[in-house]
């Protein structure tokens, strides 16, 4: 950890010292609205109001603050980073930003703690609507710690939407202490089957897929070192589905009237929702809709015959995404 901290604290001074695009790799143009307050915040992190949120690797905070902005004073926003001082200079900006945004206390909070030990920091079970991370769960060594700590914190139904590097196959130990791949998130970063692992195995729903994009590495020696091994870029987003609401496939008809997706709801790469089309959805779409806080923009009811033109999602499968990793 001591390594990743100066890596990125000392050696780092500006966007130009990466040797490759992983750590500034977009997974998907964001709408003009969003971009403009903060680029690397995705537009499908919605229904946000009075939502408490947690971001993991908050770093100095700017995600944070237009989030705290996003959820209104009822809602609440922590940031989390390892690093002191980035805790220390997001912290140096609550008054501003509270006084900005017209709230009478704040809505805000940073802690220094590692992501793997949120009860380190007092984070209690079952308290934040969101989980987000960007591009910062490759740097833990234990990333099943990560999951397991997201899925406690979480609510039920709760979400958690990240974006990170994924490999292509296992990397050997060779590559996973490489000083250099660490600092430019290569050498951490997940096997992506091991992802669906994991995410199982902690209890959180089959992961949706967002977004993906091929990661291209402009270093001969990195080239080189990293040999046949490909990676991505890819956002996902995971539910903490109680099992009471698992029932079994479902017809949804997306009401509208969410802020900036009042027709359409791009909701990952398999189903996008139309106002007032019926789309026919498996049991796990059907259980995360049902749950989450997106529940009561939808009608959701179980599966019938067909009866005229019905909908479908189209499914990008786990196959593709490994055809996107193989490049």
């Amino acid at each position: 950890a001591g390594e990743v901290e100066d890596y990125y604290g000392k050696e780092l001074q500006k966007t130009e010292d990466l040797k490759t695009n992983a750590c500034i790799t977009s997974s998907k143009p964001v709408p003009k609205a969003v971009r403009d307050a903060l680029e690397r915040v995705h537009e499908e992190v919605v229904c946000l109001e009075s939502c408490w949120i947690l971001d993991l690797g908050s770093g100095s905070g700017r995600d944070c603050y237009l989030l705290s902005q996003l959820v209104g004073e009822q809602g609440h926003v922590t940031g989390i980073d390892m690093t002191e001082g980035q805790v220390e200079v997001a912290k140096k900006h609550i008054a501003y930003h509270m006084e900005k945004f017209g709230y009478q206390k704040p809505n805000v909070e940073f802690l220094q703690v590692y992501m793997e030990k949120l009860g380190d920091a007092g984070l209690a079970d079952n308290s934040y609507d969101i989980v987000i991370s960007n591009c910062v769960i490759n740097l833990a060594p234990d990333k099943r710690a990560v999951l397991q700590e997201a899925y406690r914190v979480l609510n039920p139904g709760g979400e958690m939407y990240f974006s990170d590097v994924y490999a292509s196959q296992c990397l050997s130990e060779t590559l996973r202490k490489h000083r250099v791949l660490w600092g430019e998130c290569l050498a951490g970063a997940l096997y992506w089957k091991d992802l669906y692992r994991i995410a199982d195995e902690v209890g959180f729903s089959p992961p949706c897929l967002v977004t993906a994009s091929p990661i291209t590495i402009g270093d001969k020696e990195l080239e080189s070192i990293v040999g046949d091994c490909r990676f991505v870029s890819a956002t996902f987003r995971l539910f903490k589905v109680p099992g009471s609401s698992r029932a079994g496939p479902g017809q949804v008809t997306y009401n509208g009237g969410i802020v900036g997706h009042k027709r359409e709801l791009v909701f990952d790469a398999n189903f996008t929702f139309k106002e007032g089309e019926v789309v026919d959805v498996d049991a796990e779409m059907a259980a995360v809709l049902r749950s989450s806080r997106f529940a009561e923009k939808f009608l959701i009811q179980p599966s019938a015959a067909p009866q005229g033109c019905r909908c479908k999602g189209v499914k990008v499968s786990s196959r593709q995404l490994h055809g996107w990793v193989q490049g």
